[in-house]
């Protein structure tokens, strides 16, 4: 019996050890691993945020350029901007092709000044800060969509000196909606 206690005690010190050892590699794992990731950038939609390379970048590789897009602003800094919501990643490169960071993006929508109105399945949304003024945001009412997306370029081809294009028609009025 002596001998039965002895052999199921070398044998639990055994099983110890090697949960021991097991434990210490999944660490070790995972102390590389997220080394080797940088952490996940968020980039709120229609911003931009900037990202400081460790070294100088020669190529940018962008997993869903639907999602982010990224300028060169610098031998090291990126700006990502959020085109649309979901998860990319962006993979930098040195001249001799090795990577020098891989960072995994994500778009979100910054909800705190955002305010949408439903109306059945229709939805439109604004910005207030404190005023309201409609926005243009995915999901929203395809013709409340067109028609904002209509006035920002109208806007902005008016700013420029391309059109004369009017202001008529307020955002929330017309469409008969």
């Amino acid at each position: 019996m002596t001998n039965f206690s002895m052999s199921a005690m070398g044998s639990g010190r055994f099983a110890q050890f090697w949960a021991l050892i097991a434990a210490l590699s999944a660490m070790i794992m995972l102390l590389f691993i997220g080394q080797a990731r940088a952490e996940d950038l968020i980039v709120s939609y229609d911003q931009s945020q900037l990202l400081r390379l460790p070294r100088p970048v020669s190529q940018v590789i962008v997993g869903n350029p639907s999602i982010a897009d990224v300028t060169v602003m610098g031998e090291n800094l990126l700006v990502v901007t959020g085109k649309s919501f979901g998860v990319t990643n962006i993979i930098a490169l040195d001249l001799g092709k090795n990577v020098i960071q891989d960072q995994r993006v994500i778009v979100q929508r910054d909800n705190v000044q955002v305010v949408n109105l439903h109306k059945g399945s229709h939805r439109r949304s604004l910005t207030c800060a404190p005023i309201c003024s409609p926005t243009i945001t995915i999901g929203d009412d395809k013709d409340y969509f067109a028609l904002i997306a209509k006035h920002a370029n109208d806007k902005t081809n008016f700013a420029e000196g391309r059109s004369g294009g009017g202001g008529g028609g307020g955002a929330m009025g017309g469409g008969g909606q």
